[in-house]
């Protein structure tokens, strides 16, 4: 078979590895796991979540609701924007390939930081476009040297923020000023995936009136902790938005997860106590690490970054103890792991298991 050419040298998207994976790998006990690589909840869903999740099982013979009508409903009001504003995926990172179907080909381009989610560059690639990789300033993006790499090419400038891997946080200035500068045909993608664990976050969305080139994404993985079923969104002006929902396959979210998502919107308690339990467990691990003399990049999210060493062998060592964390040498970061905040015990464990390795 002819395969497109661009796909041979695409990278694979390598995501942590699930518990049962690990304790087949290493023989242990599932139960003695702690997993603290990919960012999840370590609080779990809202019980609201469960509950909803549960009665919508009884229905799952029916196909869900191909337009989401509820839950774009009941976010909107949330959020305060137009339900036409929102497009829905299985996860951001299929917004990310809508974005990319609508937009790219060959001989266009995308701007990125030079630590940034890996799918960007993965999907733009995939559509035979060229990448645009900016330096990072300490870890995060210079939106400045970002602003002046646009090219007549250009076609998306992704901007994730806080930034996954990094956690850094860019200023309010600077996100406006690239929003102003950029080009009205090149679209801003600000993505927001920890946006609910900022304690006093900067609201784009009044924008989008007068920015159609704006688009904003948010999920439903991280603070709501559904990552298991998959929900992300996008907000933009409703004509691209429209545009994208001819991209978009029918039936892309099922109907557990809209039933779970409605239920988290509604459960402010849970999202209180996430964000209070990250606040907490972000500090224990800065501030034990930096004991240890192991430097980290201040983060925004719900993850830090830690300089080990050789952090292939560090993984490997923790991960023998029971605990996972994830390797940045795939975003070219070798001498770094990347630490989820988890529950307070998790927490001193891993510290724990670092100070007998370090």
């Amino acid at each position: 078979m002819q395969i497109n050419p661009q796909i041979a040298n695409l990278p694979t998207y390598k995501p942590g590895k699930a518990l049962e994976e690990v304790a087949r790998e290493l023989n242990l006990p599932l139960e003695s796991l702690v997993k603290l690589a990919s960012n999840e909840n370590p609080l779990g869903p809202s019980p609201k979540s469960i509950a909803a999740a549960k009665r919508a099982l009884e229905q799952i013979h029916l196909y869900p609701d191909g337009n989401a009508f509820r839950l774009r409903n009941v976010l909107a009001k949330k959020l305060n924007i137009d339900p036409e504003q929102l497009i829905f995926g299985n996860g951001s990172n299929e917004i990310i390939e809508f974005l990319a179907h609508a937009l790219l080909k060959p001989g266009t381009n995308i701007v990125v930081s030079q630590f940034c989610f890996a799918i960007y560059p993965i999907v733009a690639r995939l559509a035979g476009a060229d990448c645009i990789t900016v330096p990072a300033k300490y870890y995060g993006h210079d939106l400045p040297k970002m602003t002046a790499a646009i090219t007549p090419e250009t076609r998306i400038v992704f901007v994730a923020n806080p930034n996954n891997p990094t956690g850094t946080l860019a200023p309010e200035c600077q996100i406006l000023e690239l929003i102003e500068n950029t080009p009205e045909d090149v679209l801003i993608v600000i993505d927001e995936a920890y946006y609910e664990y900022l304690n006093e976050p900067t609201n784009l969305l009044p924008l989008l009136k007068e920015k159609p080139n704006l688009l904003i994404m948010r999920t439903f993985s991280k603070i709501y902790g559904l990552a298991g079923l998959r929900v992300g969104y996008g907000i933009g002006h409703p004509p691209f938005v429209a545009a994208l929902e001819k991209i978009r396959q029918p039936f892309n979210l099922n109907s557990v997860a809209q039933a779970a998502a409605i239920a988290a919107i509604e459960d402010a308690e849970h999202l209180i106590a996430t964000r209070s339990n990250n606040f907490k467990g972000l500090n224990f691990l800065e501030n034990n690490l930096k004991k240890l003399g192991i430097k980290t990049v201040p983060s925004f999210a719900n993850f830090i970054l830690a300089e080990v060493g050789n952090a292939i062998e560090m993984f490997e060592k923790l991960q023998k103890r029971g605990i996972i964390t994830r390797p940045m040498d795939g975003y070219k970061l070798p001498e770094w792991i990347r630490i989820s905040v988890g529950s307070t015990e998790e927490n001193i464990r891993c510290i724990e298991m670092i100070e007998e390795l370090y």
